[in-house]
């Protein structure tokens, strides 16, 4: 087999295990040699090493013989420096019956997951849905004393959240190489809790994850309803944090929104800076779009973009930046491989699924963040029990929106208010629908939110 080759058996994975495992698994495998029936791949860890071992050497092992590869068995091995190959070559997982907690460390930083090259603070367009998140992360990146301690940033889908954590390793690295940092996502946290419970290992995992100077944890939404793996995670959060040690946080909601999460827990995460990447304004994906086009010329620099198709773009796809990224890649190979100018009718013709896809969905989350951004009031209190006016009226405004302009029922966005009865909810439109006739600023409140969520 060939390096080549695996390329493109690596991508017909992707179809099977998904954009994230694909993302956080297979990607950073490398194709070495094959040979006596084995295939041996390069690992940056021994982690990952063992985690694909155990969880897709099967699926690589049929993928392989589907192509009428003659391997039987796989091994991973984590490369060494040249200069240390002599004296112990490099580490064989296929053959480690009980791998110890592993660490990758590079100049002298920790790291347990791969982090993408691609994002850093200087490929991270900035404007003021995330100038908050984006401050934060570059002060915390500094490796200095801060003043808040978790920083938890949250989130939507391709907001920005795994772009600004991995942005704040690489910029660790670089700027404090002394300070050990550990960054994973929280299925990695728990996977290795689990393995250590497993292989009797219990005090090695808390001896590494004790230990750091800064730990980095994405998508924490994971352990929500996993009792045992919260219950470490609490414990290695108070133990780094009486030691004075950084620790960051992503997850898709805040703290307070994420069910099955012990309030023990969730009052640790909240103790520190939560900040919201609120979805991008149209401004910010324009600018998003115009720092991809100069990437894009330096491989297509025989195509122009013309005017109006940027803008055209930032307006039609508008709820996730990796749709849109990944929008602006396809039009340019497209354009590429046919050969003709991009324009708004090729943009049109090439991304008509897209576009398709991409028509404004709005959504009750997006709604409720708008109302309790325009009332000046924190989403919890908007969503949670209490009764006073200042809460209850933006509730209904919300409400009424919810009912307006979602295909939601009744009873779903009730449950989407702390678990309402739907008739709490009719009442709420029903109030709404009145006032609105009534009340000019309600009518004008509408009207403002409205545009707003329809930008």
């Amino acid at each position: 087999m060939t390096k080549e080759k695996w390329g493109q058996l690596r991508h017909k994975l992707l179809k099977t295990v998904g954009q994230n495992n694909y993302t956080n698994w297979i990607e950073p495998i490398e194709f070495r040699a094959s040979g006596d029936g084995i295939a041996t791949f390069d690992v940056p860890t021994n982690f990952l090493g063992n985690y694909v071992n155990q969880n897709f050497s099967d699926l690589i092992l049929h993928e392989l013989r589907a192509e009428d590869l003659s391997v039987c068995r796989l091994r991973f091995a984590v490369p060494v420096p040249v200069a240390a190959e002599k004296n112990c070559g490099s580490v064989d997982i296929a053959a480690q019956k009980k791998p110890r907690p592993a660490t990758s460390k590079s100049n002298g930083a920790m790291s347990t997951a791969p982090l993408d090259k691609r994002f850093t603070f200087d490929t991270f367009v900035v404007g003021k849905p995330n100038e908050l998140a984006h401050a934060a992360a570059r002060r915390v990146a500094e490796g200095g004393p801060v003043t808040f301690n978790p920083l938890f940033l949250y989130g939507g889908v391709g907001l920005g959240k795994t772009h600004l954590m991995h942005a704040i390793a690489h910029e660790l690295r670089q700027r404090r190489p002394d300070l050990n940092v550990l960054y994973l996502s929280a299925e990695q946290f728990m996977y290795r809790f689990v393995q250590a419970l497993r292989d009797r290992k219990m005090m090695d995992f808390k001896e590494i994850f004790r230990s750091v100077d800064v730990l980095m944890v994405d998508d924490v939404q994971f352990i929500a309803g996993k009792d045992s793996t919260q219950e470490e995670f609490f414990h290695t959060f108070n133990a780094l944090v009486d030691q004075n040690k950084q620790i960051i946080i992503s997850a898709d909601r805040a703290p307070g929104e994420i069910k099955d999460l012990e309030d023990r827990v969730k009052s640790r995460l909240q103790c520190g800076l939560v900040v919201d990447l609120h979805p991008t304004d149209y401004e910010l994906r324009l600018g998003i779009l115009q720092s991809k086009v100069e990437l894009q010329k330096a491989n297509y620099p025989e195509l122009k973009v013309e005017a109006g198709v940027l803008e055209f773009l930032a307006h039609r796809i508008s709820t996730n930046v990796r749709v849109l990224e990944g929008a602006l890649t396809r039009l340019f190979a497209f354009a590429s491989l046919v050969g003709r100018e991009i324009n708004m009718e090729l943009t049109q013709d090439c991304l008509s699924d897209v576009l398709r896809a991409s028509e404004r969905k709005i959504t009750v989350e997006e709604i409720q963040r708008k109302v309790s951004d325009h009332y000046n009031i924190r989403l919890s209190d908007m969503i949670g029990p209490k009764r006073l006016r200042s809460y209850a009226r933006p509730r209904q405004v919300a409400m009424y929106l919810c009912k307006k302009m979602t295909s939601r029922s009744l009873p779903e966005i009730g449950r989407r208010f702390g678990g309402r009865d739907h008739t709490t909810v009719m009442h709420g439109v029903k109030r709404i629908e009145e006032l609105k006739q009534q009340d000019g600023q309600i009518a004008e409140d509408l009207e403002l939110l409205r545009r707003a969520l329809e930008e």
